[in-house]
């Protein structure tokens, strides 16, 4: 990845599953062709170190417009990733250094508004102790620490009194890890805060964010951010960076694969980099660790509006959003409480048009469309009394395949209706259950040192595109089971969760079960015609005819199956019935086009190695990794199947 200067709220917008090195790409793009005055030229910075009511203090940058003809709000972000300003290949603090770009777009800046960025504390140039997603009930507060709602609450408070020509109104808004700190600062808030936008916010590290799916570890994203995001002594203006890691490999596979063990691969990092990363892998069960870290429970109490937006493909922190919208319903019901989810990677209607996502075409620049006509509105509403245009529905939600935006009342469409595709022999996926009469299983063998890779080419990290990617090189292999559709003489359009409903036995006592949802495109399905360049040969082309593009999916580790606090092994060859939610989905699967559920037990390294031994995982040995047969069935009483949310 390509390593860019970064501007100082800009800096501020991925986590935990993300690098440094994938931040230099979440820059806004220009929204227009027109030039747009540099930020010297309409704002002056300020920096203050604002006292909280435990006298740690909280370096915090302020952006104020130069026409102070007028009263303006504030448009705050918090963040663990730094409020200096990224110039020259350093990272700079101090009035002098500004950054190229304000606020969520250039929409904001032309509108005015008082923009804040602030070190969240124990972080870079603010005091205190830091913790790894602010535990917001700890019993008792060690020496430093803090409770994060407090900390904006004291931030607010001050702001109003000391920063002239404010109106009294505040709003927050952050993406990944300050999409984290924008939720956890409204609890309990201060009633100036009218307006909060949690973007890609993780809301429980464990379940379904960065750390575990499915009580499987994401083994290769958290090992490539971990390298590079690293405890820091504080206050200190210096980048708290790891330096990111040389795999020494073409691909991160290999390079995984080659260490097999948990405990082997942790030990290619430095002491610095194992610090922030160990916790993950020793915590591998749902405890107090994860628990005490978890926001939705102490969503109560919100006085500000929420806009809470989400990715249908983003890697990192996919269900956080849903997390924090049912929590803020639940705790808040009079609370103005509005849910979008686009087409888009961990971030992405922050930068680009969100035109497509490597060979999928969304047909409308959504990104700009988002940024325009939801976000903008949104706050111009609730912190200047600008009405709106059209009024924002509770759901705004991207339906791929169609490529179109609807609008719900809630979330899923209470139009919609439980159905099951069921398993069936040679393959094939239907509505109707196994005739009776009909029976047997399907099996493969699960062999964890020649395990499924997780996209078919070579990469280190997690490249944004594999939540789309072709799953063509997995069919093919005799440890993936593969269930089809005939084709679909209607489009079928499934909107709200996709739950597996299997039945299963292991010849081990453990075992991970990948249940993937894919739309097959259409034998003739057109291929776009690639640029020319001179008379040079160009790469091949990937053809679309046949396409099986990855629509959701995620891995149960199997002894997690009933309760993730107490792991359970399996009797070998005993049927059990697993179940574990994939995420939602709003996709059409077209007229045309064919259903596709694939089954494995291997997702590598995107999720790591189950030895197929029931264990504690961290502490398994070279040894303990052993083939297995996994058996799925689908006969009557024992019928596999995936159930969808289907609209009528």
């Amino acid at each position: 990845m390509i390593r860019r200067p970064l501007s100082a709220l800009v800096l501020g917008l991925l986590f935990a599953a993300s690098t440094p090195a994938f931040a230099a790409g979440m820059q806004a793009a220009p929204d227009g062709a027109s030039a747009k005055r540099s930020t010297r030229e309409a704002y002056t910075k300020y920096e203050y170190r604002i006292p909280m009511r435990d006298g740690a203090r909280l370096f915090t940058a302020v952006y104020v417009p130069k026409d102070s003809s007028r009263a303006y709000p504030f448009l705050m972000q918090r963040t663990p990733y730094s409020a200096g300003v990224r110039a020259e290949g350093e990272l700079r603090y101090g009035v002098d250094w500004m950054p190229e770009s304000l606020g969520p777009s250039r929409e904001f800046e032309e509108a005015g508004y008082i923009f804040v960025v602030q070190d969240v504390r124990g972080r870079h140039m603010s005091e205190g102790v830091w913790q790894e997603m602010t535990p917001h009930a700890k019993p008792a507060l060690g020496k430093g620490e803090g409770v994060e709602a407090q900390d904006m609450h004291d931030t607010v408070a001050w702001l109003l009194k000391n920063v002239p020509n404010n109106n009294g109104k505040v709003g927050i808004w952050g993406i990944s890890y300050p999409g984290f700190y924008a939720a956890a600062s409204v609890i309990d808030s201060h009633p100036a805060i009218r307006a909060a936008s949690p973007q890609a916010p993780i809301a429980d590290l464990y379940l379904g964010d960065d750390s575990y799916h499915g009580g499987a570890f994401k083994l290769a994203a958290n090992f490539d951010f971990y390298s590079s995001f690293v405890a820091a002594p504080n206050p200190s203006p210096k980048s708290a960076s790891g330096g990111g890691f040389d795999y020494d490999e073409a691909d991160g596979y290999d390079f995984f694969l080659k260490h097999l063990s948990l405990g082997a691969i942790a030990g290619t990092m430095s002491e610095r980099q194992r610090e922030l990363f160990m916790p993950n892998i020793e915590h591998d069960t749902y405890d107090d660790f994860w628990r005490s870290r978890a926001i939705g429970p102490h969503m109560k109490n919100v006085k500000a509006a929420m806009l809470t937006v989400g990715g249908w493909f983003d890697a990192e922190d996919f269900q956080g959003p849903f997390t924090v919208h049912d929590a803020v319903r639940r705790h808040n019901p009079a609370a103005v409480n509005r849910l979008v989810v686009g087409p888009w990677v961990h971030g992405g209607w922050m930068r680009g048009d969100g035109a497509r996502l490597g060979h999928v075409r969304f047909d409308a620049n959504t990104s700009d469309y988002f940024r325009r006509n939801i976000q903008f509105p949104f706050f111009e509403q609730h912190l200047k009394g600008v009405k709106p245009a059209t009024e924002l529905a509770p759901v705004t939600m991207f339906e791929t395949g169609t490529n179109v935006w609807r609008s719900y009342d809630a979330w899923p469409p209470k139009p919609a209706r439980a159905r099951t595709l069921y398993f069936n022999a040679n393959g094939s996926l239907t509505w109707q259950q196994p005739a009776a009469g009909a029976g047997g299983y399907d099996e493969y063998i699960a062999d964890p040192k020649r395990p499924v890779p997780y996209i078919g080419y070579p990469a280190h990290g997690v490249p944004r595109e594999y939540m789309v990617s072709d799953q063509r090189f997995a069919a093919t292999r005799p440890d993936v089971l593969v269930y089809q559709s005939e084709v679909l003489e209607e489009d079928v359009t499934v909107a709200g969760p996709v739950l597996p409903k299997l039945f299963v036995s292991t010849t081990g006592t453990d075992a991970d079960w990948v249940v993937k949802l894919i739309d097959v495109y259409p034998a003739d399905y057109p291929t776009p015609a690639p640029p020319r360049a001179g008379s040079d040969v160009g790469p091949p082309t990937l053809k679309l005819g046949g396409f099986q593009q990855l629509v959701r999916g995620n891995p149960l580790r199997g002894k997690f199956r009933n309760s993730y606090e107490k792991p359970e092994p399996f009797v070998p060859g005993k049927v059990e019935a697993i179940s574990v939610e994939l995420g939602a989905v709003n996709h059409t699967f077209r007229r045309g086009h064919r259903i596709m559920v694939q089954v494995q037990s291997s997702w590598f390294p995107l999720i790591d190695l189950n030895p197929q031994t029931f264990m504690r995982i961290p502490d398994a040995k070279p040894e303990d990794f052993r083939k297995a047969t996994q058996r799925v069935y689908r006969a009557p009483g024992t019928a596999s199947g995936l159930q969808l949310m289907v609209m009528p």
